[in-house]
C-alpha cells in the first residue's frame, strides 16, 4: 500500500492507494487556516499542515480498512513557492508566506531589475521571476523582519518541510525547486550567485537543502513518528514535489501530447516537454517531478474568484451553478476581470478585479455569477495561448481541481478553448500523483513498476465527464473573448 499527501492552500488531502487492486482504498482531508492581510499578505503556520496531515492520515487509513503497517512508502505534494525558513532547531522563524502572497511585488520587481531584467533572469534561471516565487519572499523577510531573517538556518518549500518533519532530512527535488527563483531550471542546480543577490548574508551551502532525484527517497519515516502513526519500520518517503508536478503525474501527463488544467484556487496549465521551454517569459520553465520539463502557466484567480461572488450572494455550490447556467453566453454584455488576488498571467501582481458593461438591465445575480466564471475561464484561455506550438495538436485537456466537478464549467472550458475536456476519476490528482511517485520510488530497487506503466494502470478517465466543444458556442465565445481582450487592453494595457 502507498500513501499520497497533497498539502494545498485550503486543506491537506491523504489517499491510500492499492496498486495491485488498481484503486484508492481510503481518502480524507483536513482544512487549513489562511491568514490574509492588507497589501496582499497571505500566510500559514506550518504547524497547521502537520496537524492536518495527522488528522487526514488517520482517517484515510481507517477508511481504507488496511493495517497501517502494510504501507510501504509515502509521497508528498505541496503548494509551490511558499517560503518556510527554519532556525537551527528546525522551527519556523516566521509564518510561511504562500504562493498567492503578493505583498512582495515590489521586492520581486527590484530583483528582476538587479538580475538584468527578463533577459538576465532567463539566462541565469531559465525563467523570469514572478511575484509569488520564493525569492521575493526571502528578500522581503530580510528587509521587513531582520531579526527573523538573522535566525535562518534552512530554506525549504512546503512539501520539503513535510518531508523534513517526516524524515528529519532537509532535501529538495528539481520540480518544486524550479519555483524558488534561485534554481537553474535547465541544469537542475541551485544558483548560489542568485541567492547571494537576494540574501548575501546566507551561506548557500548551509541553508539550501540537498538536491535529490525524482526517484530518490527523501529518507525514511522517523522511528518515533512511525510508531505514533502506526507504521512499520523503514517506510520510505519519496522525493515528492510541487502540486502541479504531481498533479501532472496523477493525470498521466508524463509525455508530450496532453495538457493538464486545474480549476483550483488558482488555475494552472501544464504540458510535458522533453526539453526546456524558455521562449516566453509568461511560461514558467519548471522541471517535472519524474524527468523532463513541465512548462506551466498559472492564473491566480479561479475558484478563489468564483467563491467570492458565490458567497457575496449567499449561494451554495448547486444554486451558484444553476445561476451560471441560467445566464446566456457573454452574460448579456457583462465582462469581469476577476483579479481579486492580483494576477500572474498576464503579469499584473497589483491589479484588482473590475466589471465592465453593466447596465440597469443586465445587472443581475445570474449575469454576475456567469461573468466571474467566464472571466476566470477566459483568463485560462489567455494562458493556454502562451504555450504556442507546444500545445498544437494536443489530443485533450485533462481537467482537475474543485471546479472540475461542475458540468457547466467543463462545457464552458471545452467551448472557450475549442478542445475536448475530460476529468480523471480522481480529480484531486496531486495526492494520487504523490502515491504513484511513492510506488515508483519504492519499486526502483526491484527494477519494476516504471511510472508510465503505473499511470497506464492507475489513472482512469471518467468518461461521463467528457465535454466536446459545441461549434455554435465556440463561435459565441470567440466574440466574448474579443471583448475580454479589449477590457484587458483598456484597463491594463495588455495586448
Amino acid at each position: 500500500m502507498y500513501v499520497g499527501v497533497d498539502c494545498g492552500t485550503q486543506s491537506t488531502k491523504v489517499v491510500v492507494l492499492d496498486p495491485e487492486g488498481e484503486r484508492i482504498l481510503g481518502e480524507a482531508s483536513r482544512p487549513h487556516r489562511l491568514d490574509e492581510g492588507e497589501g496582499g499578505r497571505r500566510e500559514q503556520a506550518p504547524a497547521d499542515w502537520v496537524a492536518a496531515f495527522c488528522g487526514a492520515f488517520g482517517e484515510a487509513v481507517a477508511r481504507s480498512g488496511v493495517d497501517a503497517r502494510a504501507i510501504r512508502a509515502l509521497g508528498v505534494s505541496g503548494q509551490q513557492h511558499g517560503l518556510v525558513a527554519l532556525d537551527a532547531a528546525g522551527e519556523p522563524v516566521h509564518p510561511a508566506k504562500l504562493w498567492c502572497d503578493t505583498e512582495t511585488a515590489a521586492w520581486n520587481a527590484a530583483l528582476v531589475e538587479r538580475l538584468g531584467g527578463e533577459a538576465g533572469c532567463l539566462e541565469r534561471l531559465g525563467l523570469v521571476l514572478q511575484t509569488g516565487y520564493t525569492a521575493s519572499k526571502l528578500a522581503w523577510l530580510r528587509e521587513v523582519h531582520p531579526e527573523a531573517y538573522a535566525r535562518i538556518a534552512t530554506l525549504l518549500l512546503p512539501h520539503d518541510y513535510l518531508n523534513f518533519w517526516l524524515t528529519g532530512e532537509r532535501v529538495a527535488e528539481a520540480g518544486d525547486a524550479s519555483g524558488t527563483g534561485y534554481f537553474d531550471t535547465r541544469t537542475r542546480r541551485w544558483r548560489h550567485d542568485v541567492l547571494a543577490e537576494i540574501a548575501p548574508e546566507l551561506d548557500p551551502g548551509r541553508v539550501l537543502p540537498r538536491l535529490i532525484g525524482s526517484r530518490e527517497p527523501a529518507g525514511t519515516v522517523r522511528p518515533a513518528l512511525a510508531r505514533e502513526l502506526g507504521l512499520a519500520d523503514d517506510v520510505l518517503v519519496a522525493s515528492g514535489g510541487g502540486d502541479n508536478m504531481l498533479g501532472a503525474i496523477g493525470t498521466g501527463n508524463i509525455r508530450p501530447g496532453l495538457v493538464t488544467l486545474s480549476l483550483g484556487t488558482s488555475g494552472t496549465i501544464c504540458a510535458h516537454s522533453p526539453e526546456p521551454v524558455v521562449d516566453n517569459p509568461l511560461v514558467a520553465n519548471f522541471c517535472a517531478s519524474h524527468g523532463g520539463w513541465l512548462p506551466l502557466v498559472c492564473t491566480m484567480n479561479v475558484t478563489s474568484a468564483t467563491t467570492r461572488i458565490r458567497e457575496l450572494f449567499g449561494l451554495d455550490l448547486a444554486t451558484f451553478g444553476e445561476r451560471v447556467a441560467a445566464a446566456p453566453i457573454g452574460a448579456e454584455g457583462v465582462t469581469m476581470l476577476p483579479f481579486f488576488n492580483g494576477e500572474r498571467v498576464p503579469m499584473l501582481p497589483e491589479a484588482s478585479a473590475s466589471l465592465d458593461g453593466l447596465t440597469s438591465v443586465n445587472t443581475t445575480p445570474a449575469n454576475l455569477c456567469r461573468a466571474v466564471v467566464e472571466g476566470a475561464t477566459l483568463g485560462l484561455r489567455y494562458g493556454l495561448e502562451q504555450f504556442g506550438r507546444l500545445t498544437e495538436g494536443v489530443s485533450e485537456i485533462r481537467l482537475i481541481g474543485g471546479g472540475a466537478r461542475s458540468p457547466v464549467w467543463r462545457q464552458m472550458l471545452a467551448d472557450v478553448t475549442a478542445s475536448r475536456v475530460v476529468c480523471p476519476e480522481v480529480t484531486d490528482a496531486a495526492a494520487l500523483g504523490a502515491a504513484l511517485q511513492a510506488a515508483w520510488c519504492h519499486r526502483a530497487g526491484a527494477g519494476d513498476g516504471e511510472l508510465s506503466e503505473l499511470c497506464t494502470r492507475l489513472v482512469h478517465l471518467d468518461e461521463s465527464s467528457r465535454a466536446e466543444p459545441d461549434p455554435a458556442n465556440v463561435a459565441a465565445f470567440d466574440e466574448v473573448h474579443a471583448r475580454y481582450r479589449r477590457c484587458l487592453a483598456e484597463r491594463h494595457a495588455v495586448t
